[in-house]
């Protein structure tokens, strides 16, 4: 690379000053040395330099601060503001950078609709670069969702960008065993010249390299995508090749870029979340990670061996984590000395997150910030264009459709999924082989409040339905995947997903029900199929898909048609390509037992369901209705307690629906505390 062979050569000019100034010190002193050790003290002299290191990440194409799914504003998302907090952050530094840390493209309906509706023309400028270019970053990172739209919408996305993108850890499939001849996708790190000032107003230049990664998951979670073109390896061993020669290429400081959550567990081969591994790392001076949605540094790591939350610092590192859809901008203040010779250290650093918003008591927020015009004018017309296009009704639901109470009971926001893809699969598999299998379909709740907030809640009122609703029901690209399965591996895949509850002590009251450290998109409810989980047994697998109790047995009474299902006949089980590409660890769950792999997305086929049943019914639509095939096992007095939606409507559904579910109160966070009566 141009640029690294640049840094070099700056590099060996820094170290051909050094022994200059080291020969010239022995030849031009006195005899009694006194000029030696004047000049010696005098190069020796560190300046200081102070350098803000700004990120976003996990923008998921949310720039406008507005909720397609409600057609509402809201102040608690959006670049247009983070972009106001950049600028400010910038104003306040006398030197700064900025970089971005991927997963932008998608996650919001502007982006499906650039990429699934729209289209990018050759040379036309996607609205993320739009708005991005105006913010002059340096350098930007991939994430793991870039893949999810196929790797020549991902290049012509990018192309456009006013900044570079890195990834080291991506190389070319050049389908064979050597790897010491792969050739990275992208340009794994770069070495950027920064001129900056120090404390005292005099110039320099500081040789900054960044790095960037992505989980290796990408092969599993984007398959279709990547397979036989690309192949992803371990972001610790990468980083170990790379920051020593970026060192030799003359950086003065590394900056690593992972797209990587945190945990301190002891590191596993291609970790998905390995930003703490990157921290024991000799050379890396600041690490700026996303991935996990969480704020770094917060409460949320106080308990993580060696993670100082009130410096910001992993085992002394600096780093810093900005949250999600443009809620934050997070940054480092580094303070640098630099010698007369060139030779940098990094004295003290503090991190830091600023909010766009604060929260209030009644769920509302309260912009601290205002809107970017720069970036509002640039969008505004492909914004409109999405709100347009999101709010066109083509269905009809004649019963609502929530996701308040779906990890306390059967609902219809997984049910209508799971339906649509039985649907679906029937018709594929008419007329071939597989024709006759029994067909059991798999859905979770993708907005149950969790991390993303109170709000985090589908919530579709009887009537219209447009594609803002299917895009509210099934937030994420996936494609449908069909695997084959017997009984008893479809008995473990329910084990893991009851893992989503803590162990319950019958006659205990008031105990938590739900373990938040397992995801609500793991909890899996498998329809054609009816059974119970009996919470008061152990979880038998962990959050992770290890063996936690392997003798322990949550799911009782699983039965297919009526009957205690054999462990050995088979199955068809719907899902999609994260799960079956072995998203989550589900145990014995691998790309190797797909029999289908469809090329169409979930939440397509959950349009074209709700189209062909409104046909079926084109006065009140069709009843999306839950049809209760998962209960908990009666546990007798006792009285669990979980949170759910705060809102009006939900209380009024429990109070309406659900005679074992009672609204107690709201808690700290503004989530709604309620108590489930087991004693069913």
């Amino acid at each position: 690379m141009k640029a690294n062979n640049a840094s070099a050569l700056r590099h060996s000019l820094k170290i051909s000053l050094l022994t200059a100034t080291a020969i010239g010190l022995t030849a031009c002193g006195s005899d009694d040395g006194t000029d030696d050790i004047e000049r010696h003290a005098k190069a020796s002299q560190a300046k200081t330099v102070e350098l803000r290191v700004m990120e976003t990440t996990d923008l998921h194409a949310y720039l406008m601060n507005h909720n397609y799914f409600t057609n509402s504003q809201d102040d608690s998302v959006g670049f247009v503001k983070t972009a106001s907090l950049i600028k400010a952050a910038r104003e306040e530094a006398t030197n700064s950078v900025l970089v971005d840390n991927g997963d932008l493209i998608q996650g919001s309906p502007l982006g499906d609709y650039m990429a699934k509706i729209k289209g990018l023309e050759n040379n036309e400028v996607h609205p993320i670069y739009k708005a991005m270019n105006l913010l002059d970053y340096d350098v930007a990172n991939i994430g793991n969702h870039e893949f999810n739209y196929g790797l020549e919408f991902l290049k012509e996305s990018i192309d456009d960008a006013n900044f570079p993108y890195i990834s080291a850890n991506v190389f070319f499939d050049d389908h064979d065993d050597d790897e010491t001849n792969d050739v990275s996708y992208f340009t794994p790190y770069i070495i950027q010249q920064k001129n900056v000032l120090d404390t005292q107003g005099n110039a320099h230049t500081l040789d900054i390299g960044y790095i960037g990664f992505v989980p290796p998951q990408i092969m599993n979670w984007d398959q279709a995508h990547l397979e036989g073109k690309l192949k992803a390896k371990d972001i610790v061993d990468m980083a170990v090749k790379y920051v020593p020669q970026m060192k030799a290429e003359g950086a003065d400081i590394i900056i690593a870029i992972p797209h990587s959550g945190l945990t301190s567990d002891t590191r596993k081969k291609n970790a998905e979340n390995a930003s703490y591994y990157l921290s024991e790392i000799e050379g890396i001076d600041a690490i700026l990670f996303g991935h996990a949605h969480q704020n770094f540094p917060s409460e949320a790591y106080e308990n993580v061996s060696g993670v100082d939350i009130e410096k910001g610092t992993i085992n002394g590192v600096a780093a810093v984590m900005p949250g999600f859809w443009g809620n934050n901008l997070g940054y480092i203040d580094m303070t640098l000395s630099v010698t007369e010779l060139g030779e940098w250290t990094v004295i003290d650093t503090q991190s830091v997150l600023k909010p766009i918003a604060n929260r209030n008591e009644d769920r509302s927020y309260t912009p601290l910030v205002e809107s970017h015009m720069g970036v509002k004018e640039a969008i505004t017309h492909d914004h409109q264009a999405v709100v347009d296009w999101v709010s066109e009704p083509f269905a009809k639901i004649s019963a609502p459709i929530n996701s308040f109470f779906a990890l306390a009971q059967d609902d219809p926001s997984i049910q209508v999924v799971t339906d649509a893809q039985r649907w679906y699969t029937e018709t594929l598999i008419s007329g071939t082989e597989l024709e006759g299998m029994p067909i059991l379909s798999v859905g979770a709740p993708f907005r149950a409040g969790g991390r993303q907030g109170p709000d985090n809640y589908t919530n579709l009122a009887s009537g219209d339905v447009s594609y803002g609703n299917v895009a509210d029901l099934y937030i994420y690209p996936n494609t449908l995947k069909v695997l084959k399965l017997t009984g008893a591996e479809v008995k473990e895949w329910l084990e893991m997903s009851a893992g989503q509850f803590n162990q319950i002590t019958v006659g205990s009251v008031n105990s938590d029900l739900i373990n938040t450290e397992f995801p609500s998109y793991n909890f899996d409810v498998i329809d054609g199929v009816t059974y119970e989980i009996d919470v008061s047994q152990p979880a038998k697998y962990s959050s992770k898909g290890d063996i936690a109790n392997i003798n322990s047995q949550r799911i009782i009474n699983l039965k297919f048609n009526g009957e205690a299902i054999n462990p050995a006949q088979s199955f068809l089980v719907v899902s999609n390509n994260y799960r079956a590409g072995g998203g989550g660890n589900f145990p014995g769950i691998t790309a190797e037992k797909i029999v289908i792999d469809a090329p169409n997305e979930n939440r397509q086929v959950v349009a074209d369901y709700l189209i062909a049943q409104t046909q079926l019914n084109p006065t009140t639509g069709f009843d999306p209705s839950a049809d209760g095939n998962w209960t908990f096992t009666s546990l007798p007095n006792t009285v669990v307690k979980f949170v759910g939606s705060p809102s009006d409507t939900a209380k009024d559904f429990a109070a309406n629906n659900l005679p074992a579910v009672d609204y107690v109160q709201n808690d700290a966070d503004d989530f709604g505390i309620y108590t489930l009566n087991m004693n069913n």
